[in-house]
């Protein structure tokens, strides 16, 4: 059974950086996409960012583009999420999520979730 554990969250000041990280482990990942989600305090939850294991292609939602890096590194079985110029509407609880087959952003198009880490950006 597959199992992700997310790390790295805490409290950032706005404009930081902050990394993220899952470690993936119980299968091999080479036809799979992992997804970073996010949930703030009372709304739902949104993709952020996904990534392919083997090829790399990545894709990222519009209100993180250009700030947000998805990346993996495949003999360590993680996938990180760089986080950069971190503003207070980032505060949520960041997942990492898996699926088989293409990029999707759609949390119901996920199969196997971490439980989580929380960011908290102060302005």
């Amino acid at each position: 059974q597959v199992q992700l554990q997310e790390s790295g969250g805490g409290l950032v000041q706005a404009g930081g950086s902050r990394r993220l990280s899952c470690a993936a482990s119980g299968r091999t990942f080479d036809s799979y996409v992992m997804g970073w989600f996010r949930q703030a305090p009372g709304k739902e939850r949104e993709f952020v960012a996904a990534i392919r294991w083997t090829s790399g292609i990545t894709m990222y939602s519009d209100c993180v583009k250009g700030r947000f890096t998805i990346s993996r590194d495949n003999a360590k079985n993680t996938v990180y999420l760089q986080m950069n110029s971190l503003k207070p509407e980032d505060t949520a609880v960041y997942y990492c999520a898996e699926r088989r087959g293409t990029l999707l952003r759609s949390e119901d198009d996920y199969d196997g979730w971490g439980q989580g880490t929380k960011v908290t950006v102060s302005s």
